[in-house]
């Protein structure tokens, strides 16, 4: 009788219990409310679909109209947030067969994006247009940024206490929460994003002088409430004045991996130095680089060994 009662329920109160039941404290505040906003969508969609009545046809027309207004990608993220709520009710016999079979993910055309990553000649014509005074500013972000390849959120949350001069290194081991009303730290993204970053002599210096005399625990760039874009806005017209593409603040982050593995440093370095839990996240970041590498490795080869009478 229950299972019945509740193969009935609406999809949307069931998907919603399913949130609450596995990831409400599983999962970070922001993952949160993106589980929370595809239930949204599942109230706009299919307000009537109830959960016994979740099959593949209706699933696939669910995903297509979903996507008539969002891109591939995005209805893939969609997808695998209904996913894992489906296969327990598939597990739990509210539902005949996993309609998630076989499914076709579809998206309206990309938006046209900006370029993920700069090069070396254009970063170095990014740092000669910075205004780097004797006071912290959003320029000092951006090179901080540029130099160590964290996050948004770490790097708002950087404290006094967080650079060792001395060895010169920069501790990451939480974040700022800049996305409500009253910014606060919160934990990293992950348990790997717990670490510490080497600093080249020269940022450890400027930064020794530049907070010398800020209170150790206070973060050094939040002067009330950041967005995300006032930052983003700083950058462009920085990358405006030297003619170069204009990336996003999460763009040098992924230019300073790149930079670090043209330059030979090991995808293992590279991981680590960036925070993720695994090398085959960094693999799968930046295959492109790492296989226009691995052409120039075979030409290595192929001279030397031709070199071999």
């Amino acid at each position: 009788m229950v299972k019945n009662k509740k193969a009935k329920q609406l999809f949307s109160e069931y998907f919603e219990e399913w949130i609450e039941l596995y990831k409400v404290g599983a999962v970070r505040p922001i993952t949160l409310k993106k589980y929370y906003i595809s239930k949204q969508h599942l109230e706009k969609l299919v307000p009537d679909l109830q959960v016994c009545d979740v099959n593949r046809r209706s699933y696939q027309k669910l995903l297509n109209d979903y996507a008539i207004s969002h891109e591939k990608q995005t209805t893939m993220d969609f997808h695998h947030h209904l996913k894992g709520a489906i296969l327990d009710a598939v597990d739990d016999g509210l539902i005949m067969q996993n309609p998630t079979r076989k499914i076709i993910i579809k998206g309206k055309a990309p938006r046209k994006k900006r370029p993920k990553f700069l090069n070396l000649y254009e970063v170095q014509a990014l740092v000669k247009q910075m205004n780097l005074t004797s006071e912290i500013n959003w320029d000092w972000f951006i090179l901080l940024i540029l130099k160590t390849g964290i996050r948004f959120s770490e790097a708002l949350a950087i404290t006094p206490d967080d650079f060792d001069f001395l060895n010169q290194k920069l501790t990451i081991d939480k974040t700022w929460d800049y996305k409500s009303s009253i910014g606060k730290f919160q934990p990293t993204k992950n348990k790997s994003s717990k670490r510490k970053i080497q600093l080249d002599w020269q940022t450890a210096m400027q930064f020794s002088q530049l907070i010398k005399n800020f209170p150790n625990e206070e973060p050094i760039f939040v002067k009330g409430r950041i967005f995300n874009s006032t930052v983003n806005n700083r950058l462009q017209v920085l990358c405006a004045k030297a003619s170069i593409p204009s990336i996003s603040i999460h763009g040098l982050r992924h230019t300073h991996a790149s930079l670090l593995l043209f330059a030979d440093v090991s995808i293992a370095s590279v991981a680590r130095r960036l925070g993720h839990s695994s090398m085959s996240t960094t693999q799968e970041t930046y295959l492109h680089i790492i296989q226009e590498l691995e052409n120039q490795d075979n030409d290595k080869i192929m001279r030397h060994l031709s070199t071999i009478a």
